[in-house]
Parts: C-alpha cells; sequence; structure tokens
C-alpha cells in the first residue's frame, strides 16, 4: 500500500518535475540545438500535459480518491512511462530514438489503461429500492441486464425505543 500512496502523491509533482529533467539532461549532456528546441517545444509541453491529463484519469476514480493510492496496473504503467522520460533525458544517441518511440507507446497504453480502469469502475449500477431501505446492485453485461436476480436477501436493522 506505501508503494501505491508514493505514487498517488508523485502524480502531481510529476508533471512539473519530469520536464525539468528533460531541461535539465539537454543542459548537462549538451545535446545541441535541436535537442532544445525539441525538449523546450514538444517534450516539455508534451510531458506536463499528458501527465496532467493521467493524473486526472486516475484521481477521477472512486477507489483513488478513497484509498489515496493508484492502483498496481497504475503503478507498473507509470514507472514504466516515468522511467523512459528520466532514460531520454541522458539523449544517448545509440537508444535515444528507440526509447523515444517506445516512451510514447508507454504513454499511450497508460492512457488507455487508466481511461479503461475508469470506465469500468464507473459503469452503470442498478438501484433497487424498497419501502424501507436503499440497496445496489451491481450489473454487469447484457446477459445480466435481461434476467432478473433469483433471489435478494434483505437485511434491516431496527432500534427498539430506548436506546437499546
Amino acid at each position: 500500500m506505501l508503494v501505491r500512496r508514493v505514487f498517488f502523491g508523485w502524480m502531481l509533482p510529476a508533471a512539473v518535475v519530469l520536464p525539468l529533467w528533460l531541461l535539465v539532461g539537454w543542459a548537462v549532456t549538451g545535446a545541441g540545438a535541436w535537442a532544445f528546441l525539441w525538449v523546450l517545444f514538444l517534450a516539455i509541453p508534451g510531458v506536463i500535459v499528458w501527465q496532467l491529463l493521467i493524473t486526472l484519469l486516475v484521481r477521477a476514480r472512486g477507489t483513488v480518491r478513497a484509498h489515496r493510492a493508484v492502483s498496481w496496473q497504475d503503478v507498473l504503467g507509470l514507472a514504466l512511462w516515468h522511467g523512459l522520460i528520466i532514460a531520454l533525458g541522458f539523449f544517448s544517441q545509440d537508444w535515444w530514438g528507440a526509447t523515444f518511440v517506445v516512451a510514447i507507446l508507454a504513454g499511450l497504453g497508460l492512457f488507455w489503461s487508466t481511461l479503461w480502469q475508469l470506465w469500468r469502475e464507473a459503469r452503470p449500477t442498478g438501484l433497487l429500492r424498497t419501502a424501507d431501505i436503499r440497496g445496489y446492485m451491481t450489473v454487469s453485461g447484457p446477459r445480466a441486464q435481461a434476467t432478473p436476480p433469483q433471489e435478494i436477501i434483505v437485511v434491516s436493522e431496527r432500534q427498539e425505543p430506548g436506546g437499546r
């Protein structure tokens, strides 16, 4: 749970730290003018916007807000994507191009993964109402919507007057 909470807290600062790392990496390695233009006009805005979008999609899920921790799937995706962005900041000509392509694919995969998790968690539920209680039944798939449940058990708790 600690690792998942650390990633939850890291997502927003990552939108500033990772682009800053790309700028520092360019300065330290002396990658050249074209690399500077790439960092300044493409990488920094792209990483900021994409990281903020991922952060919003992850934090939109109720379970993430309730536990203040991301899922393990998010941890894997964020670790991979952030690791690739950090690797890009070293500007090694031997593997920079391949790392760039894999970083873009990892960012897209992370986007679709967070979107899928949000969609799965926010799927429609059926609301069952009776005279004195409200209960929730999850509805999954078209078959479950077409056939009513076979048995519903209702447990109600009533307090007697006088506090007992």
